[in-house]
């Protein structure tokens, strides 16, 4: 390549950059909190999500993904909406990534279900009548004196209390003076060592430390005794370190290769505190010892293929030239998936691409109804005001009651239903305490 024709090159690469959108870059995005994490430092948005596992953040400071759309798992069911009786509890999930998250079953961001932390609400008791004063706490100076009261009429209920206290203390006062005994003060602190350093093979100085007779001081009428023991204290200096050395940064050695053989990753370079090394307590070396640069291998990286979603089930067809509409003889059917290819040299889906099951031909079969069971009840709909409830049926199904299987998931087709002697039904209930909707 001539020089001209590489130098066109460069400046496609630069322009291409320079049109990017700059990104804070990270290495790591969690599809639990939707965080991201492991700062690379600020690239170009495009060379950031050459990898598809990264994530990055625009100047919003909000977190992105650089992968395909993809639901999170769904969070941990919240706190009950209501301390005491029926309320609701909420769970939530969201769609990180490029483009929008499928939702074939309709099951949205948002799930509410009823709780109950508590059967019943707390209900206050009431206070009795205060009993007598108890005696004096002390037979000379002052002291003082209490008395009580239960919280019985009437009692609380469900965890319920009385407010206010539960005793009650006024001042009493004997007329006697009483002596005052002398008390010792806390120790004071260690007073300094006379050295900062310690030469080995001499004894250690002492530190000294004081107190005073004074908590309280000793009356005079009545007199009071004094305080027994010595006013100072002294020990050993201890710890003492040898008379230190700071140590200081050798130079910058060595540069890693770039972490990463697609996108962006880091190059490290290393200095070690020998120059000189710290001793006996020295300063250790103030700054990094490692210090890390953004690099950018300018190579997609590869992006396995996903599956799509299944493909409704195909007709169910005989497996050999017998019969099986109407009839309870098993035949076959079949569905589909596709993979959405990856890109840059990325894996193709791992598993089956068809699926294969049994299934019974029930199609246009005049068939008895009779009354199913009643469903699980759904979450309350709709998530927020109060009108939210939740529902449960009992439906119209076909009687399978005569083929091996009772799967009805099994059955292919659509029978003429006899559902004349069958009343379907339906249950409501009111969710409670559910949250206000937001303006």
């Amino acid at each position: 390549m001539n020089l001209i024709l590489w130098g066109i090159v460069l400046l496609g690469i630069y322009v291409q950059q320079s049109a990017s959108q700059m990104v804070e870059c990270f290495s790591s995005f969690s599809m639990s909190t939707g965080n991201c994490g492991d700062l690379l430092g600020q690239v170009g948005k495009d060379n950031c999500c050459m990898n598809p596992n990264y994530g990055y953040k625009e100047a919003d400071g909000i977190c992105r993904f650089c992968g395909l759309a993809t639901w999170s798992e769904w969070t941990s069911w919240g706190e009950c909406s209501v301390s005491c009786t029926e309320g609701v509890t909420q769970r939530r999930r969201f769609c990180y990534g490029i483009g929008d998250c499928k939702d074939p079953e309709k099951l949205g961001t948002i799930q509410t279900k009823p709780c109950v932390k508590k059967e019943c609400c707390p209900v206050e008791g009431g206070w009795s009548q205060w009993g007598n004063w108890q005696q004096c706490s002390v037979t000379c100076a002052n002291g003082i004196k209490k008395r009580r009261r239960t919280c019985s009429e009437p009692i609380p209920q469900c965890g319920g209390s009385c407010s206010g206290a539960e005793e009650e203390t006024a001042p009493c006062f004997t007329e006697t003076i009483c002596p005052t005994h002398g008390g010792w003060s806390s120790w004071g602190s260690w007073g300094p060592c006379p050295v900062t350093c310690l030469y080995e093979g001499r004894s250690p100085e002492k530190e000294v430390r004081r107190r005073t007779c004074t908590n309280p001081a000793p009356s005079m009428a009545p007199r009071g005794n004094d305080c027994e023991g010595s006013l100072t204290d002294s020990r050993p200096c201890s710890g003492l370190p040898f008379c230190p050395v700071d140590g200081n940064w050798g130079a910058w050695i060595g540069s890693s290769p770039c972490s990463v053989t697609c996108g962006v990753g880091l190059q490290t370079q290393s200095r070690m505190c020998d120059s000189p090394k710290p001793t006996h307590g020295g300063r250790q070396c103030h700054g990094e010892e490692i210090k890390k640069d953004v690099c950018t291998v300018p190579v997609h990286c590869p992006i396995n293929g996903i599956w799509d979603e299944w493909s409704n089930w195909g007709p169910c067809k005989p497996p050999s030239t017998r019969k099986i509409r109407c009839n309870v003889r098993e035949g076959n059917r079949r569905r589909e998936r596709h993979c959405l290819e990856g890109q840059h040299n990325g894996s193709l889906c791992d598993g089956e691409i068809l699926q294969h099951g049994s299934c019974y031909d029930i199609e246009e079969c005049p068939m008895a109804g009779i009354l199913s069971e009643w469903s699980e009840w759904s979450y309350c709909k709709p998530d927020c005001g109060p009108n939210s409830e939740r529902t449960r049926e009992r439906k119209c199904v076909p009687d399978i009651s005569k083929y091996r299987s009772q799967d009805h998931s099994i059955f292919a087709g659509e029978p003429h239903l006899n559902c004349e002697d069958v009343k379907p039904e339906m249950e409501k209930r009111p969710c409670k305490n559910v949250p206000v909707c937001k303006i």
